[in-house]
């Protein structure tokens, strides 16, 4: 069974079905209701491909009734599933739930993604790095950056520059090659963004918001935000969407912060910007995170060349794109 996201609907879903399908598997795929038709499309391509249609099946519609039907079934194999930390756990206990030999879940889910800036870093190739990081996809990518911490002695300065480079991002059709930032999902994903925003409202302060031009469906587009946070503790779980939360930190809180991170329970993606090789070593060793970025963004891990996937709350199972994948899917 494999369970794929919207945000990537072509490349998950396509490596999820080829790792399970060259294994010898027939594969019951079920795509998230956002990009059914493009499940469909690509289904098609397998098909003309030489694919089966009995081997390779597409099931549209509501995840929680398929995989109420789907997990007790004797025939079942393992699940493979990218998305949500509460769908994965749901799973993980459906499995649990199921007589006999334990099955394989591969799932790779969410996480907080920090990024550590220290007063040695190149600003400027943070800016980029963090808007990139942040904002592209409109933030809908699991490994996108959510809390960027900040030495205290250069965040006036970071924010500075992040905001002015915030003003040049073009919102619209992501058809259009001027466009930077497209929009969210949909209207469920744009409202949660803004019940996030007022939740937090009173514990720190909006620094910046770009604005949504008159032209787009501005109930579909959300503005990237950069918001200070008085304490990391207002951010306890993933915010999926262009919000960076900015937590200014003292320079003797540096080699306490590995600590307060893994504290959070998620390990997805982590970043951090020095020039002093010591901090990027204590950093690299304590950090509990799938893949951690040294002096460059937290996106774009290359299937291959950068195993993907994360550990705690961001998943469980061997990391796509690497050598342990595809010994799960057999027996």
């Amino acid at each position: 069974l494999c369970i794929s996201p919207w945000n990537f609907p072509v490349a998950i879903f396509v490596g999820q079905v080829c790792a399970a399908l060259v294994c010898g598997n027939a594969v019951l795929a079920k795509p998230a209701e956002q990009t059914t038709l493009t499940a469909l499309r690509v289904a098609q391509l397998f098909y003309q491909a030489g694919v089966p249609r009995d081997v390779l099946l597409i099931l549209a519609g509501p995840g929680e009734p398929i995989a109420r039907v789907l997990l007790p079934e004797p025939q079942l194999a393992g699940v493979l599933f990218t998305g949500s930390t509460g769908v994965a756990q749901s799973l993980a206990r459906g499995l649990a739930a199921r007589e006999g030999e334990r099955l394989p879940l591969i799932a790779e889910t969410g996480g907080l993604n920090a990024m550590v800036v220290d007063a040695t870093a190149q600003l400027d190739k943070v800016v980029d790095d963090v808007i990139a990081s942040a904002f592209n996809s409109a933030g809908q990518r699991c490994s996108a950056l959510r809390l960027l911490l900040v030495q205290e002695e250069v965040a006036d300065d970071l924010a500075a520059l992040l905001i002015g480079a915030m003003r040049e991002l073009q919102l619209g059709d992501p058809g259009d090659l001027a466009t930077d930032v497209g929009p969210v999902i949909d209207l469920a994903a744009n409202a949660r963004l803004r019940e996030h925003l007022s939740a937090i409202a009173g514990g720190g302060r909006l620094l910046y918001q770009c604005e949504v031009p008159p032209g787009a469906n501005s109930r579909c587009f959300f503005g990237p935000t950069l918001y200070e946070l008085d304490a990391a503790k207002a951010l306890q779980t993933e915010v999926f969407g262009p919000i960076v939360h900015l937590l200014r930190v003292r320079s003797d809180q540096l080699s306490a912060l590995p600590a307060a991170i893994n504290a959070s329970g998620y390990g997805l993606t982590f970043g951090i910007h020095s020039r002093i090789e010591q901090t990027i070593a204590l950093f690299c060793r304590q950090i509990n995170a799938g893949n951690i970025y040294v002096n460059r963004n937290m996106i774009g891990a290359m299937v291959g060349v950068q195993p993907f996937g994360g550990r705690g709350l961001s998943g469980t199972g061997p990391k796509a794109g690497g050598p342990h994948y595809l010994e799960r899917l057999v027996r």
